[in-house]
């Protein structure tokens, strides 16, 4: 295994920049230095291989070759596709500790991996949903690339890595040059930024920012919810409006600025492909440490407020709210359920309820479940039996889906997926993809809903999704969108 220090910087971002123009490249943000969320950030490019699953056909780079074929079960390909890496890491890493008596893997907690989207449409391959929203993203399902090195860095030690497995010969080939790139002075214009061009320069939007539905449209959906909790059809439906607006120039510009108005935990920027991905992500889907799983679902919202006293009262009111426990508590049996089915039987806790958490926009109540991984159970098994997230979908989960599919007139496409990093040495990373833009064909694209119970009201509800779209309307807004 590889592992050669790098100088820290406060904003790995400077980092990232570096390779930020690289297609495949990608950085898990962990919000700072903007904001007190996480400790870890994580940069990758060059992927040894890549996997893009579309329309039940898989794309698979290997060995410089490109091979297509019909795939009815992409998290089976993922696992087979990672098993070789995942078994050479095992060997490598019980070589090592029996050389020198302890293991290799340290605090790092991604020497190499899978790293990418599982769009929340993958969910047709194992659910049985009717095609009537309208495919208007036209993007892969599933976008993965498997890298086998990294830069992590460290933000409570003050410390970055290069580190990786070495799996493949061109690692080592590459490994002083690459150390080079990362470890030299910083150069905050190296790429997009020029002293002679500003951000609104760089990254333009039109005027008029488009949604989906209409108040009227919104109250429309709304009621046939209301009318199928009443029939008995759900308990909780997650109801979202798509936003679009037109623009051009770099998509890591306008992701720089996101990261400054709206910080968050769980945040990505991705270079891929046939897209570039922004997200903001607050909301951790599914961890696995060691076989320990880790689950925080949310639900309950309610706005922030630049006036310190009306901010505090948004927040003893959610924090309060009978309601929005109850909406909480219902995903976070639903994710139990889920998570029980890869689990060690008696292991899965409810080991935190309904905590508050507050972010640059909204307050939040967040719950954490826990598990320990079944004997013989991977993440993958894990992602698979939970995938999509329950507190983006509703209760019980495969009714819901199937009046998202009714109601909503676009398929969600990498909304309400999951972003994030499936280790060679078998841990998982992953967010649920809120909070989150799509930048393709001239495009941005986002959305932002809320979950409908039987006592939901209408006006609030709607102006909920506005309250989550903010950040993003924001961003907007600065690099040039009419805004009211």
């Amino acid at each position: 295994m590889l592992k050669q220090a790098l100088t820290y910087t406060p904003d790995t971002s400077l980092l990232f920049e570096k390779i930020a123009h690289e297609e495949w490249a990608i950085f898990l943000d962990s919000g700072k230095p903007h904001g007190e969320y996480g400790r870890f950030d994580i940069i990758v490019a060059r992927p040894v291989a890549t996997i893009s699953i579309r329309h039940h056909r898989a794309y698979v780079f290997k060995d410089d070759a490109t091979t297509s074929f019909v795939e009815n079960n992409p998290f089976d390909l993922l696992q087979r596709i990672m098993q070789p890496y995942q078994f050479a890491a095992a060997e490598m890493i019980a070589l090592q500790t029996t050389e020198t008596g302890q293991s290799p893997i340290t605090e790092i907690p991604f020497f190499g991996g899978a790293v990418g989207y599982v769009g929340y449409d993958i969910a047709r391959y194992g659910h049985q949903l009717n095609d009537t929203a309208q495919d208007a993203a036209d993007m892969p399902e599933m976008s993965i690339g498997i890298y086998d090195w990294a830069v992590v860095v460290d933000h409570r030690e003050k410390t970055a890595w290069l580190v990786g497995y070495g799996l493949d010969e061109r690692t080592e080939q590459a490994w002083e040059s690459l150390h080079r790139l990362f470890n030299q002075p910083i150069n905050p214009s190296l790429w997009a930024n020029t002293p002679r061009k500003t951000p609104q320069q760089l990254f333009k939007v039109a005027k008029t920012v488009r949604t989906n539905m209409d108040a009227d449209e919104y109250a429309g959906k709304f009621n046939q919810i209301k009318q199928y909790i009443v029939e008995g059809d759900c308990y909780q439906v997650n109801l979202a409006q798509r936003f679009t607006v037109e623009a051009e120039g770099s998509a890591w510009v306008a992701y720089k600025k996101l990261r400054e108005i709206s910080p968050a935990p769980f945040m990505a920027f991705m270079n891929l492909p046939h897209c570039q991905v922004l997200s903001g992500s607050p909301e951790r889907f599914l961890q696995v440490v060691n076989q320990h799983v880790e689950t925080r679902p949310i639900k309950g919202t309610r706005p922030r407020s630049a006036n310190a006293t009306e901010d505090a009262a948004n927040a003893n009111e959610l924090k309060n709210s009978i309601k929005d426990q109850a909406e909480n508590l219902m995903i976070v049996d639903l994710l139990r359920n889920d998570i029980s089915k890869n689990c060690a039987i008696g292991s899965v806790k409810a080991n935190q309820l309904f905590n508050l958490q507050s972010f640059a926009n909204v307050h939040h109540l967040v719950s954490t479940v826990t598990g320990t991984l079944a004997a013989g159970k991977t993440a993958i098994d894990l992602l698979a039996g939970c995938f999509p997230g329950g507190s983006i979908t509703g209760a019980p989960k495969l009714r819901a889906m199937q009046i998202i599919e009714e109601l909503e007139p676009h398929r969600r496409g990498l909304y309400c997926g999951a972003i994030g990093y499936i280790g060679f040495d078998g841990n998982m990373d992953t967010n649920i993809a809120i909070r989150t833009m799509v930048y393709a064909n001239n495009e941005v694209s986002f959305y932002a809903g809320g979950g409908i119970v039987a006592d939901s009201e209408l006006d609030r509800e709607y102006k909920e999704t506005w309250d989550k779209a903010v950040s993003m309307l924001k961003l907007m807004q600065y690099f040039g969108a009419n805004i009211d």
